[in-house]
C-alpha cells in the first residue's frame, strides 16, 4: 500500500483584498455605481464566496484516503449520487451535478465518506468536468490499489445553460475506467449498469 500517513498541507491565503479590488474593477467597467446601497458590500461578499468555492486549490485530496482498512471484500462497492459544484475554469461559472463512484477492492476498503470529501476536494477549483472525473478515478486507484475504479459524473454547466447556446436542461456526462473496469468488457458493463442506477 502507498504511504497514507502524509500531512494536511497549510492552508492557504486566498488573497481577499485583491478580489475585492478586482469586483470593484468590474462593477466600474460595467457600468454600475459600486458605492449605491446593494453593491456596497459586494466585493467582499464576493471575496467570501470565491474562498469557499475554491477551498480545495490548495488542498491534498490524499489526506482522505487515511480511513482505509483493510478487509477481506472482493466484490463491487459502489457510491452513487453524490452531490457536487465546481466552477468552470473557461467561465468562472458553475457546474453541478451528482458523482458516481465504484471500485473492486483488492484486500482494502475506504470509509464511505471520504469518497464524497474526495470529490469535493477536486470540485472546488477552477475545473473542467472531464479533468475532475479522471482525478477522482486516479487518486482512488493510486490509494486504494483496488483492481479497478469507476468514476461517472452528470452535470448541468451554466455556461451553457445561462449564457452563450443557452440551453437549459442540458446534460454532461463523464466517465473514467480504470484497472479490470477497462480490461474486463462484462466487470465495465456491470459497474456502469450499477453507476447509471
Amino acid at each position: 500500500m502507498t504511504d497514507k500517513n502524509k500531512q494536511a498541507p497549510q492552508a492557504h491565503q486566498i488573497d481577499m483584498p485583491r478580489i475585492e479590488a478586482a469586483v470593484r474593477e468590474i462593477l466600474q467597467a460595467i457600468g454600475e455605481d459600486g458605492g449605491r446601497a446593494g453593491l456596497r458590500d459586494t466585493p467582499q461578499r464576493v471575496a467570501r464566496m470565491y474562498q469557499e468555492l475554491f477551498a480545495g486549490m490548495h488542498d491534498d485530496p490524499a489526506i482522505h484516503c487515511k480511513a482505509i482498512f483493510q478487509e477481506k471484500y472482493d466484490e463491487m462497492v459502489v457510491v452513487r449520487d453524490i452531490p457536487f459544484h465546481s466552477m468552470c475554469e473557461h467561465h468562472l461559472l458553475p457546474f453541478m451535478g451528482k458523482a458516481h463512484i465504484a471500485y473492486l477492492p483488492k484486500g482494502c476498503v475506504i470509509g464511505v465518506s471520504k469518497l464524497a470529501r474526495i470529490v469535493d476536494a477536486f470540485a472546488r477549483r477552477p475545473q473542467v468536468q472531464e479533468r475532475l472525473t479522471s482525478q477522482v478515478a486516479d487518486l482512488i486507484m493510486k490509494q486504494l490499489e483496488p483492481q479497478g475504479v469507476a468514476v461517472l459524473l452528470e452535470a448541468t454547466h451554466t455556461c451553457m445553460t445561462i449564457r452563450g447556446v443557452k440551453k437549459p436542461g442540458s446534460l454532461m456526462i463523464t466517465s473514467a475506467v480504470r484497472g479490470l473496469f477497462k480490461s474486463n468488457l462484462a466487470t465495465r458493463q456491470e459497474a456502469m449498469t450499477l453507476l447509471r442506477g
